[in-house]
């Protein structure tokens, strides 16, 4: 098998099954969304060819199997049930779990037999019992008739077309994996004498395969037994029914009136399903599948954002329509400004960016000083340089959309097993991250969420008991500020008992029960991140051995990002996450202390200003802004440079958002862009230090982590017991 196709063949596949999951809990919210059920079973049907075509037959058995009972519910003849979206996820994940196996061996050798029997029974079994949906025979057998009358009048043009006579044709072809290729030839082989008045679906849309058992055409002045009689022999054709539907061409069928018996009767099931939700309790209460800025899950799962992604594919071009020509054109130039591009080519043209970028810094430190004419040659080389670093830096930037929408899904399953009612919604999807930070987040955002249904929202009975809403909200975010972007996991649940956490840290000998007391509650919660910390005294598949948070704040911190807890009893939880858009190249702030340069990222950095606005209170150095009270860290002192301190000095104050801290250097020099490495080994976790970065006269400059730099105590007490409203103010001005 061709490499290229084979790769595509696996991306494009993962990529489906992730929308396709995303769709079906749109459809499990609202199972009246018609266009959300027909788009669902498009691309089950889509992903059955495909691995048919690529020779993987037990995926296409399960996708078959799932295709069916979505048929089922498609007609009306099963309702959407929790059970059966349990059947279909099962079937997705085994599909999943193929395509890994396929991946990694080339083949796959995994039976799905007990899943597509689970699911084939599902489908016996509904069309045994009927449901509330399904009309009585003799009804069924004149609602039928008068369909076909309908669909013919909405699908013909009958102004258009001058017959006496109109017949419908039901098509069923013995079509193999290419079923649209199939279906062209048969097309292709109608015979010119055969008017063809009318196809439906589309023909665009058949000879794309995309259609179900079969699909209808409509013959002008032909008798139906005329039509059965020529249309024998012709390419794979199993089997063709013809109806006269003349009464049609009359003009004066209400085609919405027809369409809406079966509106009716999918209305009155929906009323009777909401009626036994409100019976055990309430039913969804979430934002509409429309909203294409959040998606819900769970009991009352929405993923509308997927849902709307997806709809394009139904749209089809028409035989006879004017633009068509020009809109295949306009189709094929959008396609080719967007191109996969080999990960392992971006990486290496990536590092070939950085070492420009180096090199670019050497040479203009090495002719500066001589004002030589080459620097209009190397003004002319900042600039290329700096596009080509810039175009690099967008081309790794991804959309946060590839790793949300593995998680409706995930919360959708957890709140099922835990018999939890969760409306899961999410926002700022299209905000975009380097790849490399969105390969590492996906993890830590899995155990926050984890965290949030399972210790967070609780369930529906004692939500009720407290006032609350039986359904639980959990809300997954994403913002950009500046450099940075900031992604929140809210949920409305239980919040952190802060004496829970304290007598967990006492318990298991971490601090001592004066030091916790005295502590805020602000920074016990921090704790929770604390190797092997959990307050969850149950061991279970989800939480209990106090690993997850310690990997959120590990995995953010090698990221050169941060994270922060906020609870409040009986109100619910936040977790930030503030991650750099970028981790290799970024723009640093260099400070000296003694003799020696250290980098300060300039995304952390608010306010540069003198050392005469430092305020001594009980002790503690601290910065006054805003109302708000930064303590100050003396470099000098948190590195260990034993120096005597100068009487001079510079203050550098961190966003509060970082860390609510100032810091004291002897003098600020210079701002420059620089190719960070990270620190490895032994020096990795250091205090205080991120990585080195090598500048332009060949020194290799360490670049602090403003989040581990040691703060005294004294700056620790004044932020919680110091009123800084009752400090006088300072009239300094802050620095240029």
């Amino acid at each position: 098998m061709d490499e290229e196709l084979y790769q595509a063949f696996i991306t494009e596949s993962e990529e489906s099954i992730t929308q396709l999951n995303n769709s079906l809990l749109s459809l499990e919210s609202n199972p009246d969304d018609t266009e959300a059920i027909d788009d669902i079973f498009r691309q089950a049907h889509t992903l059955k060819g495909n691995f048919g075509a690529m020779g993987f037959d037990n995926a296409a058995t399960v996708a078959h199997a799932v295709e069916d009972l979505l048929d089922e519910i498609r007609h009306g003849r099963l309702d959407v049930t929790p059970e059966r979206m349990d059947l279909v996820f099962d079937g997705m994940d085994l599909i999943v779990e193929i395509l890994h196996d396929i991946e990694e061996n080339g083949e796959s050798t995994i039976d799905p037999t007990d899943t597509v029997d689970e699911i084939r029974a599902a489908v016996e079994s509904g069309a045994e019992e009927g449901n509330s949906n399904a009309a009585a025979p003799d009804e069924a057998d004149d609602d039928t008739e008068v369909d076909l009358v309908a669909l013919a009048a909405e699908t013909v043009d009958v102004d258009a077309v001058e017959a006496t006579q109109l017949t419908h044709a039901r098509i069923e072809l013995d079509a193999g994996d290419m079923a649209g290729v199939d279906a062209g030839i048969f097309l292709s082989g109608i015979p010119e004498e055969i008017d063809v008045a009318g196809m439906n679906p589309p023909r665009d849309a058949i000879e794309n395969g995309e259609f179900d058992d079969g699909f209808d055409l409509f013959i002008a002045d032909d008798s139906p037994e005329s039509v059965e009689s020529d249309f024998q022999g012709l390419w794979k054709l199993s089997a063709i029914e013809a109806t006269d539907v003349s009464e049609a061409l009359d003009g004066d069928i209400d085609v919405e009136a027809e369409a809406g018996t079966d509106a009716d009767a999918s209305e009155t099931a929906q009323d009777e399903t909401d009626s036994s939700e409100d019976a055990d309790g309430e039913g969804a209460d979430g934002e509409s599948a429309d909203d294409g800025d959040s998606t819900e899950s769970g009991s009352t799962d929405e993923s509308g954002s997927s849902s709307s992604s997806t709809k394009s594919g139904s749209k089809t071009k028409k035989p006879d329509d004017d633009d068509g020509d020009k809109k295949e054109e306009t189709r094929s130039i959008s396609a080719v400004k967007s191109v996969r591009v080999d990960v392992d080519q971006l990486d290496e043209l990536h590092e070939l960016v950085e070492q420009l970028v180096t090199s670019r810094i050497k040479l203009r430190n090495a002719i500066d000083e001589e004002k030589h004419t080459a620097l209009d040659t190397l003004d002319e080389l900042d600039k290329i340089s700096s596009n080509l670093q810039n175009t690099v830096m967008d081309m790794r930037l991804i959309p946060l959309k590839k790793v949300f929408d593995k998680f409706p899904r995930l919360v959708r399953d957890l709140a099922r097993e835990q018999d939890k009612r969760v409306s899961f919604k999410v926002e700022g999807e299209d905000i975009e991250l380097d790849r490399t930070i969105l390969d590492e987040i996906s993890d830590p955002l899995m155990h926050v969420l984890r965290n949030a249904v399972d210790h967070g929202i609780e369930e529906p009975d004692v939500r009720e008991a407290n006032g609350k809403s039986r359904t639980g909200t959990i809300k997954l975010s994403a913002r950009r500020q500046h450099d940075t972007v900031i992604v929140t996991v809210e949920d409305d649940g239980s919040g952190i008992d802060a004496d829970a956490v304290r007598d967990k840290v006492v318990s298991e000998g971490v601090e001592t029960r004066e030091e916790m007391n005295a502590m805020p509650d602000s920074e016990v919660f921090d704790y929770i991140f604390h190797p092997g910390l959990s307050t969850n005294d149950e061991i279970t598949d989800v939480s209990g051995r106090g690993v997850g948070m310690d990997v959120v704040k590990t995995t953010v911190e090698s990221l050169d990002g941060s994270v922060s807890v906020e609870s409040e009893p009986g109100e619910g939880s936040t977790v930030k996450i503030r991650l750099p858009v970028s981790v290799a190249i970024i723009k640093v702030l260099f400070v000296q202390v003694d003799d020696r340069e250290f980098g300060v990222p300039i995304k952390y950095i608010d306010e540069i200003s003198r050392r005469d606005r430092v305020q001594t209170v009980n002790g503690a150095e601290v910065i006054v802004h805003e109302d708000t009270i930064f303590p100050l860290i003396r470099l000098r002192e948190a590195l260990e440079i034993d120096s005597p301190d100068p009487d001079r000095g510079m203050v550098v104050r961190i966003r509060p958002d970082d860390r609510q801290v100032a810091l004291h250097c002897d003098g600020v020099t210079k701002q420059e862009e620089v190719v960070v490495t990270p620190l490895q080994g032994p020096l990795s976790g250091v205090d205080g230090l991120s990585g080195t970065a090598v500048i332009g006269d060949g020194n290799v400059i360490p670049i602090l982590d403003v989040s581990t730099l040691e703060m005294p105590d004294e700056g620790k007490r004044a932020m919680y017991e110091v009123d800084p409203t009752e400090l006088p103010g300072s009239s300094e001005e802050a620095a240029d």
